[in-house]
């Protein structure tokens, strides 16, 4: 996830799944658990070096939506390294 801005404009945390965006990401593993234990500590905002309050329902909506009760969808993006 990258800091940047919602439909309104307003400062927002924004998934980024592949890792391709501009700027500086942070990272969360996507369970309901970890997302909300990283927002209860408030790491967003030191991780991505902004100030004030990101809006994190952009990320919430994309945790909501990979996450299944036996486990995450796995995502892994094409690295380019192998496997052993």
């Amino acid at each position: 996830m990258v800091a940047g801005s919602d439909a309104e404009g307003s400062p927002a945390l924004v998934p980024d799944p592949d890792r391709r965006a501009p700027g500086r990401g942070a990272h969360v593993h996507p369970t309901p658990q970890c997302w909300q234990l990283a927002v209860r500590r408030k790491a967003f905002p030191r991780a991505l070096r902004v100030r004030g309050q990101l809006s994190g329902a952009l990320v919430e909506g994309h945790i909501a939506s990979s996450f299944s009760p036996t486990g995450p969808l796995q995502h892994r993006p094409e690295t380019g390294a192998r496997s052993s």
